[in-house]
């Protein structure tokens, strides 16, 4: 509805205390879902059909390759015996504070994150005997490189921890901290398992973007504190 100034000439309707005056959140949810999840099905359609980016993965690898101890423990870093039990640890924790503030359905963002750590086997394997992508040369025979299960549960594990513990974290600073630092584990792991000549590198980036999907949809749920 317009009303109309002392003159005649159309004005408009004063803003509604309690209306919302910002968009809607939901085009950044859309892309932080979807731009993900598109560049997933280019490269998994690019490796089965050994299109040109699948190539170019090819001799980037062969360029990367060269093994050795820092790489080795970088690739480890993914292992479930090293990445789970950090998440458990985190998701304890965060379930016992929020339990402690008295906080609403205190164990639901823990539970969340270990509903995904669990659903990692359940996707990445499927994939990696559908597509059955062979690995790099020096890997030997054999098929089910593709995506990288070691990078699928660092995302899920060392991404999750940090989405638990930002809303109770004080200041930006260590925020930032946290982030930078899942950041750089998982860039550590990625850069390992190529470097040591476990993955391809499209192996790595494919689980990144499954995970950062993931990740969102973790982030949507888990974002504001609980009361109290």
């Amino acid at each position: 509805m317009r009303h109309t100034d002392p003159v005649g000439r159309p004005r408009t309707t004063p803003p509604v205390r309690g209306r919302p005056t910002t968009p809607s959140g939901r085009p950044a949810a859309l892309l932080l879902l979807g731009t993900p999840a598109l560049l997933f099905a280019l490269i998994t359609w690019q490796v089965l059909a050994h299109g040109p980016l699948a190539r170019a993965d090819g001799r980037l690898s062969d360029s990367l390759v060269q093994r050795g101890a820092p790489t080795q423990f970088l690739a480890d870093l993914g292992n479930v015996t090293v990445a789970v039990p950090v998440l458990a640890l985190v998701l304890v924790c965060v379930a016992w504070r929020t339990r402690a503030t008295g906080g609403d359905h205190w164990w639901r963002p823990s539970a969340a994150a270990a509903l995904l750590m669990a659903a990692v086997p359940l996707w990445v394997v499927p994939l990696k005997e559908l597509i059955a992508r062979s690995g790099p040369p020096i890997m030997g025979p054999g098929t089910g490189f593709y995506p990288s299960g070691h990078t699928a549960t660092a995302s899920i594990a060392y991404g999750g921890a940090v989405l638990l513990l930002l809303p109770w974290l004080r200041g930006t600073l260590a925020r930032r901290a946290v982030v930078v630092l899942a950041v750089v584990l998982n860039l550590g792991v990625g850069f390992g398992l190529v470097r040591q000549g476990y993955h391809w590198p499209l192996d790595v980036v494919a689980s990144w973007c499954v995970c950062a999907t993931l990740l969102s949809s973790l982030w949507f749920r888990v974002r504001r504190r609980p009361a109290g």
